[in-house]
């Protein structure tokens, strides 16, 4: 309980503020551009700090991070395309809400979310992280398999009303996930002698595609001259306490998922989103219009986004260990001013830390404040007919790609992916369901392969340690909803036919 006395007016210096407004500002830019991302921005911003006291230069970059992670919904909501990884969820019901009433609304929806998401991740910290930091260390790789495998298992379920075709699209992006080199090999894997897929399909090329070109095609197809809002009262970021009142519980929920997840190294805030979504919609009352503009379908996975932040923050300051690989450039502000993350620094630097703390419930509200008037900004962006939105939209798409990794084989990557994914979306498969895959992949396979190492090749690890049970049984009862509901729905359709 030190932090009781520690004393908040340090944070209140005009150096530690105009960090936190630097860093806000910078984090939602960089975050609505399509392919940059938090770990770009914190990069940009990481020299910075040479010239900062230690504590205005942790601030500065974990500003920037938290409003990275809400940046990225607002190109989501906006024209469909997230900028950031973690944000592909909420492209689904906030562009469709943009479209059909409000996108002002649907960007208030995640403002709000991220804020009381950022809050929570920010108390988390302060109160629970020595709990969490124990819990984290209980779990191990067999753990970590069965959570992405019911993860994966849980959007399959959720993907579409056909679950063959999702399940179809998860197997799809398993066997993409493992394009490019074999971690513990070195051995090359359906890189089809291209040097650039040696790391893989890159994920930047594979979100612009399927999400930005795809998009692109289907605004091709329909009428160029549309145009989805024209009263500005439907472009201000505002809720009504009803609105608000209504996605309190998705809100709480992806609050506590984002914060659980966000501990466990390697997971991070994109994993945390889908989680909160697949959640929210099971506890949903109208799980019918998920991914047609349910404010629900927002709310969860930008809070979750956001207290994904806190939840990476436990383990560098309790262990030393960072949870995201955001946080681990963030740890380089701690060596670039002499100082070694873990549980030393609450004895050698406690104001430092406690600073840190406190300054990250302050980057939350500071984030929500500039939020509130620069979002209404871009929600203006939905006023420009499709004639001049759809090459500024293939613009930033062409420079994110290009941006993430300079090779102009990501660009016709990104085009062939956009083109199959029209036709998945056309056949009515599940765009969700590949997405979760393709990044759950390489933790399954990981997982899986260092549990029979570690094991020395005994496949007990995987039912014989408590936590492993809970999950296996939590994982066999999706399987049996997803069998009942694959049996009701043949049923129905066998009475209607005869």
């Amino acid at each position: 309980m030190d932090f009781l006395h520690f004393d908040v007016s340090i944070l209140f210096t005009w150096s530690n503020l105009a960090a936190l407004v630097i860093g806000t500002l910078f984090g939602m830019l960089v975050g609505a551009i399509p392919g940059m991302g938090a770990t770009l921005a914190i990069v940009l911003l990481l020299p910075l700090t040479y010239i900062m006291d230690p504590l205005a230069s942790i601030l500065l970059l974990l500003a920037t991070y938290q409003a990275c992670e809400y940046g990225g919904s607002i190109s989501a909501i906006v024209i469909g395309v997230p900028g950031t990884p973690a944000a592909l969820v909420t492209a689904w019901d906030g562009y469709a809400l943009a479209k059909q009433k409000s996108p002002g609304k649907a960007l208030a929806y995640s403002l709000y979310a991220s804020f009381i998401g950022g809050l929570f991740g920010a108390l988390v910290v302060i109160l629970l992280s020595d709990f969490l930091v124990k819990f984290a260390l209980m779990i191990s790789e067999p753990e970590y398999f069965w959570i992405a495998l019911l993860g994966l298992l849980a959007v399959s379920a959720l993907g579409t009303q056909d679950t063959v075709k999702s399940l179809i699209s998860a197997v799809l992006g398993l066997m993409t996930a493992t394009i490019g080199m074999d971690s513990f090999t070195g051995a090359q894997r359906f890189t089809l002698g291209q040097i650039e897929l040696m790391e893989g399909v890159g994920i930047i090329a594979l979100l612009v595609g399927m999400f930005a070109f795809t998009e692109l095609f289907l605004m091709v197809n329909k009428d160029m001259k549309k145009r989805y809002v024209n009263e500005s009262s439907e472009l201000k970021t505002k809720l009504t306490y009803r609105e608000f009142r209504s996605v309190l519980k998705p809100i709480g929920i992806g609050s506590v998922t984002g914060s659980v997840v966000g501990i466990f190294p390697g997971m991070g805030a994109g994993p945390a989103a889908w989680f909160s979504y697949s959640l929210a919609k099971v506890w949903s009352k109208t799980k019918s219009t998920f991914g047609k503009g349910n404010p629900e379908g927002i709310a969860a996975p930008e809070a979750a986004n956001n207290a994904a932040v806190g939840g990476a923050l436990v383990p560098l300051l309790s262990l030393g260990i960072p949870g995201s690989p955001s946080i681990a450039i963030i740890s380089g502000a701690f060596i670039i001013h002499g100082l070694q993350p873990g549980p030393t620094l609450f004895k050698t630097e406690p104001d430092l830390v406690y600073g840190i703390i406190f300054g990250f419930l302050l980057t939350t509200i500071v984030m929500f404040v500039i939020g509130k008037y620069v979002t209404t900004l871009f929600a203006r962006t939905t006023t420009v007919p499709n004639p001049i939105l759809i090459p500024v939209v293939f613009a930033l798409s062409i420079i994110g790609v290009y941006v993430s990794r300079s090779l102009h084989f990501d660009l016709w990557l990104a085009l062939l992916i956009g083109i199959v994914s029209y036709i998945f979306i056309k056949l009515n498969f599940s765009i969700a369901s590949f997405i979760l895959a393709f990044v759950l992949g390489p933790i399954i396979e990981e997982s899986f392969r260092r549990s029979l190492i570690i094991s020395g090749g005994n496949f007990d690890i995987f039912y014989t340690r408590p936590f492993s049970i809970v999950l296996i049984l939590i994982t066999l009862i999706i399987i049996g909803l997803m069998a009942f509901k694959k049996t009701k729905k043949n049923t129905e359709e066998s009475s209607i036919s005869t």
